[in-house]
């Protein structure tokens, strides 16, 4: 595919996602609840604003507005709520998703929300507050595209992935297995965002493209009939909102998410961004189970 019309899918998906915000309307007002907000450390609350990394190319997760520079989404929305619960600014901004834990670990960011997978590997190094559940799902061009039930289907072709996912790791393992078992590779094309994963497909340099089961299927139907989904989705997990270890905020995080769970706020921006499907109402401390 030409750059121009990439460029043109892309402002398409960036329109979508804003006529459904306005259909859905926004969550009501949120009010701080000072029960919650004073369990903040006081080294934090004294800044008053914390930056939450996205990585703004996993629509409706998280992509950027028409303005090319505010990122909107899934995570934003409860990023601003989560913000109003405990009485801080939180303002999100975007960055290529393998920079996120890294720039937590050095304080760059204060926390990351940017559908995380919560993983033991990934527990080693920030803190999590689990808060979405989703899966992986593959995709393919609509028109000869080949058929990918599952994981295995995968040896001998070319994947396209974001680097510092839990696709890649999960391409790289498979591949380990086609090649162990005698067959062919598993061509691993990893881009620093989606939206060059989705180029890589629809250009012919990649036969399937893999992603969390709310993105993928969002891809699709942006796609206007060139990608569909193959097979079904796999290793359901939950998301969880990144922190820096052992700083002090999971705690405040955590009851934060459970009052918007309570007054509705978090049903409510799901419903907008049409992934309520991904809801859950246990969020943990470290809620890993892979």
């Amino acid at each position: 595919m030409s750059r121009p019309i990439a460029r043109l899918l892309l402002a398409a998906t960036a329109l979508a996602v804003l006529a459904a915000g306005v259909a859905g309307g926004s969550a009501a007002t949120v009010r701080k609840n000072p029960k919650i907000a004073r369990q903040v450390p006081a080294s934090i609350r004294d800044k008053g604003t914390l930056t939450v990394a996205s990585d703004a190319t996993y629509a409706p997760m998280e992509l950027v507005a028409r303005n090319a520079k505010t990122v909107i989404g899934v995570d934003a929305d409860l990023a601003k709520a989560l913000g109003q619960v405990l009485g801080l600014k939180l303002k999100v901004v975007n960055a290529t998703f393998a920079t996120i834990i890294p720039g937590l670990q050095s304080g760059k960011y204060d926390l990351g929300m940017s559908s995380f997978t919560a993983t033991k590997k990934r527990q080693k190094v920030v803190d999590f507050v689990t808060y979405f559940s989703a899966g992986t799902s593959f995709y393919v061009k609509a028109s000869g595209g080949p058929a990918i039930h599952g994981l295995a289907d995968l040896c001998g072709r070319t994947v396209a992935v974001e680097n510092g996912t839990t696709q890649l790791d999960d391409a790289t393992a498979q591949n380990a297995k086609c090649k162990k078992g005698g067959k062919s590779a598993v061509k691993i094309s990893a881009f620093p965002d989606q939206n060059a994963a989705n180029l890589a497909l629809s250009s012919g340099r990649a036969d399937v493209g893999m992603a969390d089961s709310p993105v993928a299927a969002y891809i699709v139907e942006q796609s206007h009939g060139q990608f569909k989904l193959s097979g079904k989705s796999y290793g359901t997990a939950p998301y969880g909102i990144a922190l820096p270890k052992h700083n002090g905020m999971a705690k405040p995080v955590l009851h934060a998410v459970q009052a918007l769970m309570k007054n509705g706020t978090y049903k409510a921006i799901l419903k907008k961004w049409g992934v309520q499907g991904g809801a859950i109402s246990n969020p943990k401390i470290n809620g890993a189970i892979s």
